[in-house]
């Protein structure tokens, strides 16, 4: 068994916000791959369901952002699970918008989320970390994390999160780098044809042909100059 953890802060007020990028990501694995109900428990919304072979349990913490290792912690008490058994999916601002990466372990970059599920079960949980972008300076993070996606952003979020949702078959499964191929398929689809941009830009650089000049010469100084 497994859980897949989505960081947010509950309500609507903060329903769009970046910081609940999380929240998103198990809500569309939840609503695409047929889980139950959520349903109230360990202090958080739970849903059951299955990605591949194994089972998962998706979980969005109802005790703020600050707060969230309690719930996880309560929850992996209950299933006898270990640090490595948990996945969290939470917004990443040393990230470019729409950019993902994959780790276990690490840092916790001055995210409150990430600071309290360290203190509830330690560091070694699994993080898939989802790029929002960073506001340019410290004092204006707290408002940037705490608005809404812009509705620029809306392209890339939607291409984020159904990424995620298509690969999470393989996360589960253990094949991150099959996760990041689904998601870079979303993110960055390549081109249909390779050839196509190729054949145009030689076309592009082919030199023109350059104009005959006209035979002005007489029938008789044409025969002369053949047998010269």
């Amino acid at each position: 068994m497994l859980l897949f953890v989505g960081l947010g802060n509950p309500g609507a007020k903060y329903a769009g916000n970046r910081h609940n990028i999380g929240f998103m990501a198990v809500d569309r694995i939840a609503a695409d791959h047929g889980f139950g109900p959520w349903r109230a428990k360990f202090q958080a919304e739970l849903a059951e369901g299955r990605l591949g072979a194994e089972k998962v349990l998706l979980l969005k913490p109802e005790t703020f952002m600050n707060l969230s290792g309690q719930a996880v912690g309560e929850a992996m008490r209950f299933y006898k699970l270990t640090p490595e058994d948990v996945t969290v999916f939470y917004d990443e601002l040393d990230l470019a918008p729409g950019k993902l990466r994959v780790k276990s372990g690490g840092g916790l970059a001055g995210h409150n989320g990430l600071k309290s599920l360290s203190a509830h079960i330690g560091p070694d949980f699994r993080r898939v970390r989802m790029g929002i972008g960073h506001p340019g300076h410290k004092d204006l993070v707290s408002r940037y994390v705490l608005s809404d996606f812009a509705k620029a952003d809306q392209d890339w979020l939607e291409e984020l999160l159904q990424g995620v949702s298509d690969g999470a078959p393989h996360l589960a499964g253990g094949a991150a780098d099959k996760f990041m191929n689904a998601v870079a398929l979303k993110t960055a689809p390549p081109r249909s044809s390779t050839t196509a941009p190729a054949a145009a830009q030689a076309k592009a650089e082919a030199p023109e042909p350059k104009p005959e000049t006209p035979d002005t010469r007489s029938a008789l100084q044409r025969l002369v100059d053949k047998f010269r």
